[in-house]
């Protein structure tokens, strides 16, 4: 395997972070989650962030957490739902490892997402709809796509590793 680190990315709740939990544990590689990081920095939800300061703030402050990811080799990276939109992000993302996009369909995502207010973007459904659509054309510029419906964390572990060990 010549890759010394993984993005994963995808829509909300589409796995990453599990996926990159698990991805951790069998390569023995670091992992880290950028909506973690961001929280822990700003000492705040991404939702509480999301109603204090708007999407602009958390936008540039995942560009920032991105960018102190970007030395870390032997790593999983789990980003956020939009981290990959922002073209500069996704060049970033794609020049320093490998990207994998977790494609599941927006009716799994909808039963996989709770209305308890905790993801800001998913609070109208016909927005997230919208925002959905939008994101899959960014998504398509992962390096691979992974159909991440339905499937068991351990199988999605192994379809990645048998890409990384083909690649």
């Amino acid at each position: 395997m010549t890759a010394d680190k993984i993005y994963l990315v995808g829509f909300m709740a589409a796995g990453k972070t599990s996926l990159a939990r698990a991805l951790g544990v069998r390569l023995s590689w670091r992992v880290e989650d950028i909506d973690e990081l961001i929280e822990a920095r700003e000492r705040l939800t991404i939702a509480d962030i999301f109603a204090r300061h708007g999407e602009p703030y958390f936008r540039r402050v995942e560009r920032e957490i991105l960018r102190l990811v970007l030395p870390l080799r032997h790593t999983v990276v789990a980003t956020g739902g939009g981290t990959f939109m922002d073209p500069e992000n996704r060049a970033a993302i794609n020049r320093d490892g490998v990207s994998v996009w977790l494609d599941v369909p927006l009716d799994e995502i909808l039963l996989r997402i709770p209305a308890d207010g905790r993801r800001p973007l998913a609070a109208d459904r016909e927005q997230m709809a919208r925002l959905f659509a939008l994101r899959q054309a960014s998504y398509e510029h992962a390096h691979q796509r992974l159909d991440a419906r339905r499937a068991p964390v351990g199988e999605l572990v192994e379809r990645v590793i048998e890409w990384l060990e083909e690649a």
